[in-house]
């Protein structure tokens, strides 16, 4: 699921060799050409000092070390009293509360650190392109010195007053690397299969005792019905959802489950702590590494994994320095994981339950995932407030060539799906060529076709063919020039990367951002001449 043709802006930062306190800032993938651009900046004292005061108020953890911030482990305070940001209000109508202040203060100096110079400019002329094109600017953040990976990044926000950035359903944000296993193509799912896992809640417990084991039944019990319940109020349709439960399952019992159960989403919630190799998540007696875990995610096609566990989204720490891809989610990803949700810091269960509930029924609408993430941590912070750290923890990393679709649109017909249709009447359609039974009709004036499930009537996952590829659509002409006395005529409109080729006269031809007249019995291929399905495209009478 390639994403060179969809609206991405792709940022990394990483530090300079030569001067630890200087840092490149460049754009990898943006949605034109000139906007691949790159600038140093230093790590400035204003950002260092709203880091530490920040890491004051909301961290369980101590400050990363990164230039002009001290290693010292500063403790969080507790705040006694904290004024409700909704109801205390400066003139400038501002919240008055410390905390909000700090995260707004911190938002920002994030915001106007990365976004600056050309780096801005080039967002500009991204969002204006996804704006005129009526579609969200997929927004990757690829931090690539460790020490900077425990930032929030997903408070910033171009000035106090206004959204930040990860809430912004318009602008899509996740977390990404360019360390990472090629993503082989997969075909979308019709509903969500779920695998839920308990671990244990801390490290080296004995067995459960009968009393302790029925409340991890009823936890699991609960988590299952929260994640396969639609909301009273939904009135959109709904995906089916399956949850499967696994209780402390051993090591072998995990895999068994995962390599039998078809599963496209994988849920653990348990204890786990940062190490070297994706940390440890402790399953039962057992443990697993996230390096272990990978290997069968990856192998039994699991798409989307989510961690409620503590410091999933962290680097682990060697004397106080960051350690390079040792986060549980850059692991997942670096193997090739389409997408994990990890949590920055502790969570509390009632803000994780929270979470699931929402982010389950947005991707049971068949929403992205990283715009089911922005609807969640949206609820979030309409429960827990802005001055609260709940909606900042979910940290989301998705492949750079994962474009966040899981499911099939129920009004998408996806090239992995055969329908049977004997027409009644005039009718064109797409056939396999090496399948003729399998068809797909053109019912309405046009049939978009593509990669990304959102925007085409027929969905083809081949990585060749680009987000939104081509369409088919009709015009009325005179009769004789069409060449078989019909009074329509179809045409094909190449809108790809790489075009479309079509059979004529016993050759191959190709058509690229230009539109060719379509007679019955046509031969295509689209994006590929030699690997692409041969489709044939009829008008039966």
């Amino acid at each position: 699921m390639s994403e060179r043709d969809s609206l991405c802006l792709w940022v990394a930062v990483d530090s300079l060799l030569a001067e630890r306190d200087r840092f490149a800032i460049w754009v990898l993938r943006a949605p034109y050409p000139a906007g691949h651009v790159h600038y140093d900046c230093p790590w400035s004292p204003q950002l260092a000092q709203a880091w530490q005061n920040w890491q004051s108020f909301f961290s369980l953890r101590g400050l990363p070390q990164v230039p002009h911030i001290p290693s010292a482990y500063i403790p969080q305070f507790v705040l006694e009293e904290v004024d409700d940001i909704a109801g205390n209000l400066d003139p400038g109508g501002q919240p008055t509360s410390y905390s909000s202040r700090y995260m707004q203060h911190l938002g920002v100096n994030l915001w106007q650190w990365l976004f600056n110079g050309p780096v801005k400019r080039s967002l500009d002329q991204s969002q204006g392109i996804a704006m005129g094109q009526e579609l969200p600017l997929r927004l990757r953040l690829e931090i690539r010195d460790p020490a900077l990976i425990a930032l929030p990044w997903e408070i910033m926000q171009p000035q106090s007053g206004s959204r930040a950035l990860s809430l912004n359903r318009k602008i899509l944000f996740s977390r990404t690397s360019s360390n990472v296993e090629r993503l082989d193509p997969a075909p979308l799912d019709k509903s969500l299969k779920i695998l839920l896992v308990l671990g244990q809640d801390s490290p080296g417990e004995d067995q459960a005792p009968t009393t302790a084991r029925l409340q991890l039944e009823q936890e699991a019990t609960l988590l299952k019905q929260i994640l396969e319940q639609s909301s009273d109020l939904n009135l959109r349709p709904t995906a089916k959802r399956q949850v499967d439960m696994l209780l402390q399952p051993s090591a072998a019992e995990l895999i068994q489950a995962l390599e039998s159960g078809g599963y496209n989403v994988f849920f653990y919630s348990g204890h786990g702590v940062p190490g070297p190799d994706g940390g440890v998540l402790f399953l039962s007696a057992a443990s697993l590494s996230g390096t272990e875990l990978s290997q069968v995610l990856i192998r039994t096609r699991v798409k989307l994994a989510v961690f409620n566990t503590c410091w999933g989204a962290q680097p682990e720490e060697s004397q106080q320095i960051a350690l390079p891809r040792s986060s549980l989610a850059e692991v997942l990803l670096h193997h090739g994981l389409p997408a994990v949700v990890a949590m920055r810091d502790s969570i509390a269960d009632e803000e994780a339950i929270s979470f699931i509930q929402v982010f389950a029924q947005a991707l049971a609408e068949r929403k992205p995932v990283d715009e089911a993430v922005a609807i969640a941590r949206q609820h979030l912070l309409t429960l827990y407030h802005f001055n609260q750290p709940a909606w900042t923890l979910p940290v989301l990393y998705m492949h750079p060539d994962f474009d966040g679709a899981l499911l099939l649109s129920d009004k998408t017909t996806q090239i992995n799906a055969h329908t049977n249709f004997l027409p009644s009447r005039q009718q064109a359609m797409l056939r396999d060529s090496d399948h003729p039974e399998h068809v797909w009709p053109i019912y309405s004036d046009v049939m978009r076709i593509g990669r990304r499930p959102e925007a085409n009537d027929l969905v083809i996952s081949e990585p060749w063919v680009s987000s939104s590829h081509a369409e088919i659509f009709h015009r009325r002409v005179a009769a004789q020039q069409t060449g078989d006395g019909r009074a329509t005529a179809y045409f094909l409109r190449d809108n790809s990367r790489y075009g479309t080729f079509y059979c004529k006269d016993g050759s191959w031809r190709e058509v690229h951002r230009q539109e060719i007249t379509l007679s019955s019995g046509t031969q295509i291929r689209f994006g590929s001449q030699s690997d692409g399905r041969l489709l044939e495209f009829v008008v039966v009478e």
